[in-house]
């Protein structure tokens, strides 16, 4: 084996391909033939979008798994520890199956580069092929055409949303990007799209490609009432589901949803109404509206682009708290770090910048500027790292108050071991 440690594997993966970012299914392609992965034997469904994948995700993961099905999640990128990237029944996998999965992948590969990316998603469907699944869902990491995860075809595809993210390599726009992440439909196979108000581009390829597609407000519907809400479809309808456990109005467009693409997978995996209820109620991700209760409430949330932003704000006027809300705010310089001070001026009380010390992390200096002409007239502070920061807020919080995490996966990672 070349490695017998999971970190010794991680760290040299991470110098293998020359290029961190290298969308493209060739590579991993031939490496997937290599080690016979092409066909699973387990249903797949694969989860595309700008923001809520992560959460839609969860939500399919474990309605499957409350209906007694054994499923796997691959996920990305994870929070605090690699492992959390491939679960099965919900478990994460150890350090020993992972570091024997990447053996595996490293004797087929031979000659072949991967990227550190390419090296997760094969592992996911190497493991996910040795256990025995019923249905694995897979969360693509950028775009959907030439994303890794598309290399096995989905037998449910779902878009959860289109925002303005990766730009650089998806498109300019929101037609564009649509586009990309619609390369994950198939033909003849069921595709779902949660977006309220979906991009032409994704109607108009599932079209051409014939693969029925079933849109959010006009195939499958959802409507809050006080303490449940109801989903209906053409052909099925739940009154009085529980609220999910995942936080916050918008969790409701993503557990919809999931309910559409659990409604559409294939016959031999039919889910009941108990199933769901459990499911909804079970569902949980770090870092994703994440409360940590006391007399001053801590959410961490890893809103990383002005769409992700505009629904945290509305999540948090949707939760009013009796103080200040004062935000802990560190990105990468690639971001859209001004978009995203913008979409959430409106509840912040006051600004606690930090630097972001990772590959292509923006300096204080940079969070500063973004923040200052945003939010002009708000109080700011810089400092050097999200721990900094975080503590900072802390120092200055009264009860009643509340403090916001965001910007990054990075951002949150440094700050929520402080907090639990």
């Amino acid at each position: 084996m070349r490695y017998t440690r999971l970190h010794d594997w991680l760290a040299w993966q991470e110098t293998l391909h020359p290029r961190k970012i290298d969308p493209g299914l060739a590579r991993v392609s031939a490496v997937l033939k290599r080690m016979g992965l092409q066909r699973p034997g387990h249903a797949v469904i694969t989860v595309a979008g700008t923001n809520g994948k992560g959460s839609t995700v969860s939500f399919i993961e474990h309605v499957l798994r409350a209906a007694g099905y054994r499923t796997g999640a691959y996920t990305s990128p994870h929070l605090l520890r690699y492992n959390e990237r491939i679960r099965i029944n919900g478990k994460e996998v150890s350090d020993a199956e992972l570091c024997a999965s990447f053996q595996r992948i490293d004797e087929a590969r031979a000659e072949i580069s991967l990227s550190y990316f390419e090296f997760a998603t094969l592992a996911a469907f190497d493991i996910f092929a040795r256990a025995g699944l019923d249905a694995a869902v897979l969360e693509v990491g950028m775009g959907g055409r030439l994303d890794a995860v598309n290399m096995l075809g989905a037998d449910v595809a779902v878009i959860t949303s289109i925002g303005l993210d990766h730009t650089e390599w998806l498109g300019p726009d929101r037609e564009s990007i649509g586009r990309e992440k619609a390369g994950i439909f198939r033909p003849g196979r069921p595709a779902v799209c949660g977006d309220p108000s979906p991009p032409r581009s994704i109607g108009d390829y599932a079209h051409t490609l014939g693969a029925p597609l079933f849109f959010l407000g006009r195939d499958f519907h959802y409507r809050r009432s006080a303490d449940s809400w109801s989903w209906w479809s053409t052909h099925t309808r739940h009154d009085a589901l529980p609220l999910p456990a995942l936080r916050g109005d918008f969790q409701l467009q993503n557990a919809a949803t999931a309910l559409m693409a659990i409604e559409r997978l294939p016959a031999r995996l039919p889910v009941k109404r108990e199933a769901i209820a459990a499911g909804l109620r079970a569902a949980c991700i770090a870092g994703r509206f994440q409360i940590v209760p006391g007399a001053v409430t801590r959410i961490f949330d890893v809103a990383h682009n002005p769409h992700g932003a505009a629904v945290l704000a509305q999540a948090l006027r949707d939760e009013p708290c009796p103080g200040r809300t004062l935000a802990v705010f560190a990105m990468l310089e690639d971001k859209d770090i001004h978009g995203v001070a913008a979409a959430l001026h409106n509840e912040i009380a006051a600004w606690y910048g930090a630097g972001l010390a990772v590959e292509r992390g923006a300096g204080a200096d940079q969070i500063g500027s973004a923040v200052r002409a945003a939010a002009p007239a708000v109080p700011l502070s810089l400092h050097t790292t999200a721990a900094e920061a975080y503590h900072a807020a802390l120092r200055d919080a009264r009860a009643g108050d509340r403090i916001v995490v965001l910007g990054s996966f990075y951002t949150v990672a440094q700050t929520l071991p402080e907090a639990l």
